[in-house]
């Protein structure tokens, strides 16, 4: 919950103007939704896409007040949505069904949803990473079939490291990524295989390089590094140099 009209102005001219230099990669960026609208106004002929932070599980307009319908996003021009980010499930009791209904939703309203999924400092300490991520994984799948994720992108959060200043290893943030396609893989290896894999744990200019060098990581979901235009840029400048490899 970041930003203002002014500062997002000054953010997203410094993004697109970098972002010149990267012709290899692909940029996304979700405002909270009070500011899409003109956030997609500022992206034209920028080449960087729009994605929201969220949207309701219903399909069909109603007696939902507060809650932002996918066929709304897309009008205003979204071609991406944020689900099952860490902080919806931690702190709005979002469990693994009401994510699965949150991509069915999205995807039924043309949108492409980044499924975000990872395990808490408990879960990790406790052993339990790979069957927190089967599970959450799982409860998608179920709901939508293998098919579905040809048009979807999967986020590995480790909750553990988010804003807290630590950061997954190298070798933590592959084996996490590997096991995330190898269980996709169970069901169809040529999804698993294609499907795009994001690293979303404090990705930062110093470690971006080595994260985006992991056989499995095919981008980042960038949080507080984003706010900075520099930053952003030099993970976006990360991404190309290992584009071009």
């Amino acid at each position: 919950m970041n930003g203002s009209r002014a500062a997002n102005a000054v953010l997203l001219e410094g993004i697109a103007t970098g972002v010149a230099s990267c012709p290899d990669i692909e940029v996304l960026v979700c405002p909270p939704a009070v500011y899409l609208e003109s956030t997609a106004d500022k992206l034209v002929e920028t080449g960087i896409a729009l994605g929201a932070q969220n949207l309701s599980d219903q399909a069909q307009p109603g007696a939902f007040t507060g809650e932002i319908q996918a066929a709304m996003l897309t009008d205003v021009g979204c071609r991406y949505v944020l689900v099952g980010h860490s902080e919806r499930r931690a702190l709005y009791g979002e469990d693994d069904a009401c994510v699965a209904r949150k991509f069915v939703t999205a995807q039924a309203g043309n949108l492409i949803p980044i499924l975000c999924i990872g395990e808490t400092l408990d879960e990790r300490e406790a052993g339990e990473t790979d069957a927190v991520l089967a599970r959450q994984l799982s409860a998608v799948v179920a709901a939508t079939g293998i098919a579905a994720f040809a048009d979807a992108i999967v986020a590995y959060e480790p909750v553990w490291a988010i804003g807290t200043g630590r950061t997954a290893t190298v070798e933590q943030a592959q084996t996490a990524h590997a096991f995330i396609r190898g269980q996709l893989a169970i069901n169809d290896a040529k999804i698993a295989n294609s499907v795009r894999l994001l690293y979303g744990g404090s990705v930062k200019a110093d470690n971006a390089a080595s994260l985006f060098s992991c056989e499995d990581v095919d981008g980042g979901l960038i949080g507080g590094a984003s706010l900075k235009a520099a930053d952003f840029l030099a993970i976006c400048a990360a991404a190309q140099s290992q584009a071009k490899t």
